[in-house]
C-alpha cells in the first residue's frame, strides 16, 4: 500500500509541474488586448486559464493529501529506518590493526 501511495504522489508531482507550465503568466494576457491573438483559443478567452488554475488547484490539493498520508504512514511503523546505524551493524568485526612503533633509531656514533 505504502509503494502504491508513493507512485501516486510522484505522478501527481509531475502533473503538477507539467500544469503549473503549461499555463500563461499574467503578462501573456497584456499582448491579447493589443490584437496578439492569444486570446482566442479552445477554452475561450478566459477559460483555459481558470481551467488550468483549478486542475492545478486540484492536482496540488490530491499531492498535498497524499503527502500527509505518507507521513502518517511512516510515523505508524515502529522499525527504525537509519541508514547509519544499519550499516554499522553490518559490518563484521575487525582484529584491531597492529601497533605501529613510533620510535625512530637514532644512529650511534662510534667513539674514537
Amino acid at each position: 500500500m505504502y509503494q502504491v501511495i508513493i507512485v501516486i504522489h510522484v505522478l501527481l508531482g509531475l502533473g503538477v509541474v507539467g500544469l503549473v507550465l503549461m499555463q500563461q503568466g499574467k503578462g501573456a494576457d497584456a499582448g491579447a488586448g493589443f490584437g496578439g491573438g492569444s486570446s482566442g483559443s479552445v477554452f475561450g478567452a478566459q477559460g483555459n486559464a481558470s481551467f488550468l488554475s483549478r486542475s492545478t488547484a486540484i492536482l496540488a490539493s490530491l499531492f498535498f493529501t497524499t503527502s500527509l498520508g505518507l507521513a502518517v504512514m511512516n510515523s505508524q511503523q515502529s522499525v527504525t529506518k537509519d541508514l547509519i546505524v544499519n550499516s554499522q551493524q553490518d559490518v563484521p568485526a575487525v582484529a584491531p590493526a597492529k601497533s605501529v612503533s613510533t620510535e625512530v633509531p637514532v644512529p650511534v656514533e662510534s667513539a674514537k
